[in-house]
């Protein structure tokens, strides 16, 4: 049986937890850039909409979601409350996909490990351009405005710790 598609992006406001006082480290990939521009603008939104300010908010671009692992290790030195790492990797015909999907996605967990700040992953990786549309601000919702939300939230249970 088939599942139905959710758009996880709709929530209730009163839901999630003020961001007042928290900073946050964004890193971006440059690569698909239609994408990733539309996940950094549903992040930065989201952390604005819920009390960070502007000068919370560190942006970090790096050329693809490879470097994000790095991109985010610079962003830890600032001392963040939580490291957003936003990227969109899109398969194509060669075992590439694999590869970067596997490496960024360990690299993003032992981060979590080594750092004692959350570093969130808000990397698509999609068959296809339209299902990265669908995520990134489409019918599927934005992951970017997730991404932001899971920071507030483990930003806030890493205080309570």
């Amino acid at each position: 049986m088939a599942r139905e598609y959710i758009n996880a992006s709709n929530f209730k406001n009163e839901d999630i937890p003020d961001a007042k006082g928290l900073c946050f480290g964004i890193v971006v990939s440059k690569w698909n850039n239609d994408i990733t521009n539309n996940l950094l603008k549903g992040a930065y939104e989201t952390l604005i909409e819920h009390g960070a300010t502007d000068k919370d908010i560190l942006k970090y671009e790096v050329p693809g979601s490879y470097e994000l692992i790095f991109g985010a290790k610079i962003a830890s030195k600032k001392n963040p409350d939580a490291i957003i790492c936003l990227g969109s990797i899109i398969k194509g015909e060669t075992k590439h996909f694999d590869y970067v999907c596997s490496a960024v996605s360990s690299g993003i967990k032992d981060l979590n490990i080594k750092l004692d700040i959350p570093v969130i992953f808000g990397v698509l990786t999609d068959n296809n351009i339209n299902q990265a549309i669908s995520r990134s601000g489409g019918k599927l919702g934005n992951k970017g405005v997730e991404a932001a939300i899971t920071a507030i939230e483990m930003a806030i249970l890493n205080r309570k710790s």
